[in-house]
């Protein structure tokens, strides 16, 4: 224990960044039991460092990493059993989803310890699934998305913007759009953002950007998900083939059939292993239903989880792949996503949405009866034509 708690307190003397993500403010931290999921790299650890800079000086603390030797040879229940022992308040407890069975030790701990707090933080949303029945009605789960190109601009301009919602988007987008417009110029910074800019790291060095998404990728495909789940190593090759192809294709160019035989996996394999690669955060479906990391039933369109994915798994994406990608992308974090028989989305199965460029038409809304032309290039929408640009302000 001392081990631990003697890195604990070298972590807390780290300076942590000033600037908070969204999800900060809506966490109920009066909780006892809280976690906090998303991908690799999206700043869960800063968000809940942050927290324990807060209240250090009030809660006695105690922060573990969930592979370190020591919690593995002591186990989760030991240590918060001692820790509290010891009159400690508040236990954070990153990436857990590293521990085995973690979420029996979690109910032991709720159960056991009234006086205990525990965060922690998973970076592999089908595994803490795959543990909810056993935390139900325990813990509180919020999920961390990428950076929204709100947040991008709010940390490269160091200013306060409003998040929006939708139906504020919907109803009022020509004059939200003139108002930001005075503040900023959108498109000196989205080119950037749709590169680069999803992530919270490249603030800490944009020329080694797009290596550190590489690894940090590669360690998803080539060590959390083998870990977890059982997969064959010859099978993390075909998951990289899989990558590269949803990179370069048009989504609804995706033929499954195609797709099997490209990654040497039958259809059954294939849908089990896309729906493990959404859940770690790399890949998006729509149009599929599918509970946790089930067998996926007809996907309708693949997306790359988000544009910065394409630095990595392919040099030249399509233009209205990665429109696409951008718009599911910022929709995706509060609403649900399906694919229409028509145009590009239907939104909380009400809305419908046709993504294109400057002159797209309505021409696929026309039996749309609440349709919307998404339209990139522009700075200023009119009617029910949005600029693109402005979804990136709905968290």
């Amino acid at each position: 224990m001392q081990q631990l708690e003697l890195l604990s307190n070298q972590i807390l003397t780290q300076k942590v960044p000033e600037y908070k993500r969204f999800l900060f403010s809506k966490i109920d931290f009066d909780e006892r039991l809280i976690g906090v999921l998303g991908s690799r790299g999206v700043g869960k650890t800063t968000l809940l460092l942050q927290y324990l800079h807060k209240i250090y000086k009030t809660e006695k603390t105690l922060y573990i990493m969930a592979d370190h030797p020591k919690v593995v040879e002591l186990g989760l229940f030991f240590i918060a059993d001692e820790f509290q022992k010891k009159g400690g308040g508040v236990l954070i407890i990153d990436e857990i989803h590293k521990i085995k069975n973690f979420e029996i030790d979690l109910k032991l701990i709720y159960d056991s310890f009234f006086a205990l707090q525990v965060i922690f933080t998973g970076s592999n949303a089908a595994a803490i699934d795959n543990a909810k029945a056993d935390l139900s009605r325990r813990a509180l789960i919020y999920k961390l998305p990428v950076l929204s190109f709100r947040e991008y601009l709010e940390l490269e301009m160091t200013i306060e913007l409003n998040a929006l919602s939708l139906s504020d988007i919907l109803t009022n987008h020509t004059t939200l759009a003139t108002k930001i417009l005075t503040d900023i110029k959108p498109f000196v910074h989205f080119e950037q953002y749709l590169k680069s800019g999803a992530y919270p790291f490249y603030k800490s060095g944009k020329k080694s950007y797009v290596q550190k998404l590489l690894s940090a990728s590669m360690q998803i495909l080539e060590t959390d998900l083998p870990m977890i789940y059982t997969i064959d190593h010859d099978k993390i090759n075909a998951l990289k083939k899989m990558m590269i192809m949803l990179c370069q294709s048009e989504p609804y160019d995706i033929n499954i059939s195609k797709l099997c035989g490209a990654v040497e996996l039958n259809q059954r394999t294939l849908y089990k292993y896309l729906g493990l690669l959404q859940a770690a955060g790399l890949i998006r479906i729509l149009g599929a239903k599918s509970s946790g990391v089930s067998i996926i039933s007809k996907p309708e369109k693949l997306y790359l989880d988000n544009t910065n994915l394409f630095s990595i798994f392919c040099e030249n994406p399509k233009t209205g792949t990665r429109r696409e990608t951008f718009f599911a992308s910022m929709l995706s974090y509060e609403h649900t996503l399906n694919y229409p028989k028509s145009a590009d989305f239907i939104v909380d199965e009400h809305y419908t949405f046709e993504v294109g460029g400057r002159d797209k038409n309505f021409k696929q809304l026309k039996d749309a009866k609440a349709g919307f032309v998404v339209a990139d290039g522009i700075e200023v929408g009119i009617d029910r034509k949005i600029p693109l640009w402005l979804f990136g302000f709905l968290y």
